[in-house]
């Protein structure tokens, strides 16, 4: 009886993994399988072109990041602008749907305005920002008009990603603002009552019931954003034209593995440590700051 419910069970368990075999194919040949590759690459010199070769080199391309200058760009400006954009635009969320959900005049209409940045392209967003930001652009003829002073905000190194900054901070925050919003709206009318019986003012509730109870969705949206940040490519890309200019001001650390991984072939290898070290720091990152939101214990 036993060996024949053994043998059910392992029947019912195979029928079981064949069904999920189309799925477990797809994880481990776009998730699993690179990720196992990207850690080969990373110990190897790679030569694609002609004949392909992987001459084993250990961790000297990780070594020679200490000592490549630009790398060592990239990554001060992926963490100044993780460091930046991350806490700006979760407040910036809050905010709009603490806003939102107030109960004000119009508050579908501007929903849907606040929304609207998420649905553009983020390639035809950096484009349209580009021509605000050009020197005869819509900022600079405003600023002339006020009487302000103007800037080159695509030329100017100290400028440059700063500018990529505030694209992002506008056109992701309404994202997370949707997901506030839904949060929301769980929280009990009971507690603003209550709190409002006990002479608590508008600022006293949002900060004493609002935030405490939206604490998990902020600990969510905040490693969304890591995760995003950490990744930034396509607007530095545009904005540079691939060069990471000017003066290497908005050089990611995913932009510098493309031009290494698909400029310049020979250092494959050397991309792939890159990209390990960006999994690494992404990772540590997240856990990080996981365990000091502590999102779990709040109920």
């Amino acid at each position: 009886m036993k060996n024949l419910f053994s043998k059910r069970t392992l029947r019912e368990a195979g029928q079981g993994y064949f069904f999920m075999s189309p799925a477990l194919f797809v994880l481990l040949l776009f998730i699993i399988g690179p990720i196992f590759y990207i850690v080969f690459l990373s110990f190897h010199k790679v030569q694609l072109l002609g004949t392909a070769s992987y001459d084993f080199v250990a961790f000297d391309n990780f070594t020679r990041i200490l000592d490549d200058t630009r790398a060592q760009i990239a990554l001060w400006n992926t963490f100044k602008y993780v460091v930046i954009v991350v806490p700006c635009q979760t407040i910036l969320a809050l905010i709009l749907a603490a806003t939102l959900n107030a109960g004000m005049k119009g508050q579908t209409f501007f929903r849907i305005v606040y929304f609207l940045p998420t649905l553009t392209s983020s390639a035809v967003l950096t484009l349209i920002f580009m021509w605000m930001y050009n020197k005869n652009g819509l900022i600079n003829n405003v600023l002339d008009t006020l009487g302000l002073p103007t800037y080159n905000f695509l030329g100017d190194p100290n400028i440059a990603l700063n500018a990529i900054m505030i694209m992002n901070i506008w056109s992701t925050a309404p994202f997370f603002m949707v997901i506030y919003l839904a949060a929301l709206q769980d929280i009990p009318d009971s507690l603003y009552e209550a709190a409002e019986l006990d002479g608590a003012s508008t600022v006293q509730k949002f900060l004493k019931i609002t935030v405490p109870h939206l604490r998990p969705v902020t600990s969510f949206v905040a490693i969304m954003g890591l995760i995003g940040t950490f990744q930034l490519f396509d607007q530095s890309y545009i904005f540079s034209a691939g060069s990471g200019g000017p003066d290497n001001s908005t050089l990611t650390v995913v932009l510098l593995v493309y031009q290494y991984a698909f400029k310049n072939l020979g250092t494959m290898g050397y991309a792939a440590a890159l990209v390990l070290l960006l999994a690494i720091v992404i990772l540590v990152a997240t856990l990080l700051q996981r365990k000091f939101s502590k999102e779990e214990s709040l109920y």
